[in-house]
């Protein structure tokens, strides 16, 4: 284990210099280790430790990565758990709720206050045009 941190601390600072991350080379890059292969991944910097097996490569998390994904794992199973807990508690209700007399009675005089408001500032505002109308003079009457 220690060769392998080992080899990460080396190889790290070689994986993200300048000529590793020209442009043109993929998301992913590989670096051969003694025990397999350390994949870097340039957009999130994310190692991952690499053994060939049976001619096909599998990648895994290096130890710290796994330590916070488990960890948000964890964080996740106790969120589902207690909404499953709250979804079978009594006071859970899947039918919606209807108003009751008070909040429908609170409503309607809201609305209705409102409603007066705006009745009041449309005939405010009919008794200014009347007011400000131009006085017509009647025309002359052509013969």
């Amino acid at each position: 284990m220690r060769k392998l941190v080992a080899g990460l601390a080396f190889l790290l600072p070689v994986l993200l210099s300048g000529s590793a991350l020209a442009e043109g080379e993929g998301r992913y890059q590989m670096e051969r280790t003694g025990e397999g292969f350390v994949r870097l991944d340039t957009v999130t910097g994310e190692v991952s430790l690499c053994r060939e097996a049976s001619g096909q490569i599998a990648c895994r998390m290096a130890a710290d990565e796994r330590a916070a994904f488990e960890e948000e794992l964890d964080a996740l199973s106790r969120r589902v758990e207690a909404l499953e807990k709250a979804q079978k508690s009594p006071l859970w209700d899947d039918k919606p709720r209807l108003p009751t007399d008070e909040e429908i009675d609170r409503t309607m005089g809201i609305m209705e206050r409102m409603m007066q408001r705006l009745m009041a500032i449309v005939k405010n505002l009919e008794g200014e045009e009347e007011k400000t109308a131009p006085q017509e003079q009647p025309l002359p009457e052509k013969t």
